[in-house]
């Protein structure tokens, strides 16, 4: 689109805040302001006034400058060429900007989230020809984007009517035509490989459907304990240094989702540049292909215009949407939601609004159910399935998860993995606490289980589940007395829920081995946790002191054995399951003799 002749001139300039002067402008508009053409959108109209959020630094612009209307409202690109690239909170490449301004993005700067010199080889859709009826989402031809993500050319929303005409197989660049649809006015509509789409604006399905498999993570104690389901919504609140970063980009580089999104959203510049760094190394595990074929990044550190903040979650989410409707499995990682939330906070402020708790203003979880809710499993319009699961970090101040932004979120969400302080302060990682964590998804991913593993696996988790909640028990009365207060029984309960703590949860981002964990190996180490203090439970009940037990040498083993074997090697941990029947077999054997001959 062309930019309109409607000029305007600005009046007012507070921060990231315009206002301006623009007869005709429509609420949600994006507009350039000033000489040096910053961009801007339309957050309220009085009358022919507007006020103006700038997605870059106002600094030099002065009233009297004009202000242009563009037309249209904060949309972004969608075709391909999104794979693998790295944009900025408004759709904006950022290694096209380097080449343009070097390392620091220059202000007004606009350059196409697309290229529009590359040629992509299409293949038009066997199926049309001209004079079929053709609606949203009709596939009307493919492009492998990368060698892992095949990318479908659709119909865009609000098109539908017969096919006139269908470009042939060849190579085209994203603007040229290849096809014309003549809708039921008989106006003709020219599609070529792109679309816009208003970032705001939730992008149409048929219908809403339930999710029914697990999002598979690689990280036991997200897959075994708190499980995601595909199109599931999933928070990660925690203190700052309790490792909600390293969590997000564990899920990014290993689950089993087809396409990940990740929105860095005024987080620290250096976690980004982690990300940036290595991912392009890191292979994918199931295709095993590189793992930027099937990711795309938002970034938007702490030290970008704080307004793009607040877009950047947007613009990522529509993202999403696009590929979920060509069929896809999407995760998008927002890390995290409270700076998306202090963007909220500083704009309200700025326009006088009135604040409510902490300062943030009342439509706060109004915004965020909003984002929230345009993830899910939906039916698209060509009868396919696709999802969007949307897992946001948030960083209450001091780990308050009272304030605000973490008590909606829990409002609104449905699996909550709380990080805990504690658990990281002993390097305990991931530092999920298993006491405040909770997912409403067990009963619907126990069935993928119970399918795909094994069916005891729903009975082994409430197993390991009660060891823990046990320990939080029995810790406060050694903390009180000391162990020595406790039983053998007791004493083995510990010891149990140690080897489920530091055999299982525990899990090494940095282990080459263990950074992965497959659901047959989660549910092998598991089951063999379990297995261990059942065993020990049975002998002690014969006489067996705890002490004897606790000095075999199979614990230690049990709790290293992750790191010892990978997925691959389960025929390994296998073995180790039969030497830890024999360790146990030998004890039952040798006290039930010494018991016979007590009673003789």
């Amino acid at each position: 689109m062309s930019e309109t002749t409607r000029v305007g001139v600005i009046r007012d300039i507070n921060g990231p805040i315009v206002t301006i002067d623009l007869p005709g402008v429509r609420s949600g508009e994006q507009v350039k302001i000033g000489e040096l053409g910053l961009f801007g959108e339309v957050i309220s109209l009085n009358g022919e006034q507007a006020i103006v959020q700038t997605y870059e630094s106002t600094d030099g612009v002065r009233p009297g400058e004009p202000a242009v209307g563009l037309g249209w409202p904060l949309s972004v690109e969608l075709g391909p060429g999104l794979m693998g690239g790295i944009f900025d909170g408004v759709q904006r490449p950022l290694s096209k900007i380097a080449l343009e301004s070097g390392d620091y993005i220059r202000r007004g700067i606009s350059v196409p989230a697309l290229d529009r010199a590359k040629e992509w080889e299409f293949e038009p859709n066997k199926a049309l020809e001209a004079g079929t009826k053709v609606g949203p989402g009709t596939v009307l031809g493919t492009v492998q984007e990368t060698l892992t993500v095949l990318h479908r050319i659709m119909v865009p929303p609000g098109v539908s009517g017969d096919l006139v005409e269908i470009a042939p197989a060849g190579e085209y660049d994203i603007e040229s035509t290849i096809a014309r649809v003549r809708d039921h006015k008989g106006i003709s509509h020219r599609l070529s490989m792109y679309q816009r789409w208003p970032v705001r604006k939730p992008r149409p399905y048929l219908r809403r459907d339930d999710g029914v498999s697990p999002l598979i993570t690689g990280q036991r104690v997200i897959d075994t304990f708190f499980p995601q389901i595909k199109g599931g919504k999933g928070a990660v609140p925690g203190p700052f240094g309790a490792g909600k970063t390293v969590v997000q980009q564990q899920i990014a580089r290993w689950s089993n989702a087809d396409i990940v999104v990740y929105v860095g959203c005024g987080e620290r510049g250096n976690e980004l540049v982690d990300v940036l760094e290595t991912f392009p190394e890191l292979d994918d595990p199931y295709s095993g292909r590189k793992l930027m074929e099937r990711t795309l990044l938002v970034a938007n550190t702490s030290n970008m215009p704080v307004v793009a903040r607040e877009a950047s979650v947007y613009v990522g989410m529509t993202m999403a949407e696009y590929y979920r409707d060509m069929g896809y499995d999407v995760v998008m990682l927002a890390d995290s939601t409270s700076r998306w939330a202090e963007a909220l906070r500083e704009v309200s402020g700025r326009l006088g609004q009135m604040p409510v708790e902490e300062g943030y203003p009342a439509y706060l979880a109004s915004r965020l159910a909003a984002i929230y809710e345009r993830a899910g499993r939906v039916e698209t319009y060509d009868s396919g399935t696709g999802s969007v699961t949307l897992i946001g970090a948030v960083s209450p101040p001091g780990g308050d998860f009272s304030e605000p932004v973490t008590s909606h979120t829990k409002d609104i969400i449905e699996t909550f993995w709380a990080l805990s302080k504690e658990l990281a302060d002993a390097r305990h990682y991931p530092s999920i606490d298993w006491v405040t964590s909770f997912s409403s998804h067990v009963h619907t991913a126990a069935q993928w289980w119970h399918k795909e593993i094994d069916p005891d696996w729903e009975k082994r988790r409430g197993t390991a589940l009660a060891l823990l909640a046990r320990d939080a028990e029995l810790s406060r009365i050694v903390n009180l007395v000391g162990p020595e207060a406790l039983s053998s029984a007791q004493r083995w309960e510990l010891e149990g829920a140690s080897l489920v703590k530091e055999g299982v949860l525990q899990q090494s981002a940095l282990d080459e081995i263990d950074t992965f964990c497959s659901p047959a190996k989660q549910y092998a180490l598991l089951d063999l946790a379990i297995t261990i203090y059942k065993r020990g439970e049975a002998l002690i009940k014969l006489g067996v002191p705890v002490t004897e037990l606790q000095r075999l040498p199979l614990l230690a083993k049990m709790r290293r054995i992750k790191s010892m074997y990978t997925s691959d090697q389960l025929d390994q941990i296998q073995e180790f399951r039969k030497e830890v029947d024999q360790a146990m077999e030998a004890i039952r054997i040798e006290y039930a003799k010494h018991g016979e001959v007590e009673r003789g």
